[in-house]
């Protein structure tokens, strides 16, 4: 086996920190709403997509529009779906310079106004990362629910947005 230089190794760490940066980036934008960024977070054409009862998308157009639909639905002005997605336990492996793959674990939450619910979730991403015009894209985005609970909201609840 072949001593990696230090160089190297840095190199690869400041890959694995790039796809760690994608990913939050991704996540910040479910969370604000911004479809533009969530949409960029993938490559340009072809990317597969496993949202489960979301769907499977062979290209992230429709899983944007999807978003769009969803996310930034409002009521007199106010969104009615909100959503936290906190990601954490990255396992991310190289697979060379400009390809990689990921496992994170997310804890979800979703407040839902129009059904006065609150769904609450531990799913685990399975990604695959690569090197699109310079900057890490996703490939694969696999999201596997382990668990969920959907539970009404109490009386009197009061939700505001900052």
């Amino acid at each position: 086996m072949t001593e990696r230089t230090i160089e190297q190794r840095l190199d690869d760490l400041e890959r694995i920190e790039a796809i760690k940066a994608l990913k939050h980036r991704y996540l910040r934008a479910c969370d604000a709403k911004d479809a533009d960024t969530f949409r960029a977070c993938f490559i340009d054409r072809g990317a597969q997509i496993d949202y489960g009862p979301l769907g499977k998308f062979d290209d992230a157009d429709p899983i944007a529009e999807v978003f769009r639909t969803i996310a930034l639905q409002k009521v007199d002005g106010k969104n009615v779906i909100l959503d936290m997605h906190h990601a954490f336990h990255p396992d991310i492996t190289l697979r060379g310079n400009e390809l990689a793959e990921g496992k994170w674990t997310l804890a979800f939450r979703q407040v839902n106004l129009i059904d006065d619910t609150e769904t609450v979730r531990s799913i685990e991403y399975v990604d695959e990362y690569v090197v699109e015009n310079g900057e890490w894209k996703m490939s694969k985005c696999q999201s596997i629910t382990l668990w969920s609970m959907t539970r009404p909201l109490a009386e009197g609840t009061v939700v505001t947005e900052g």
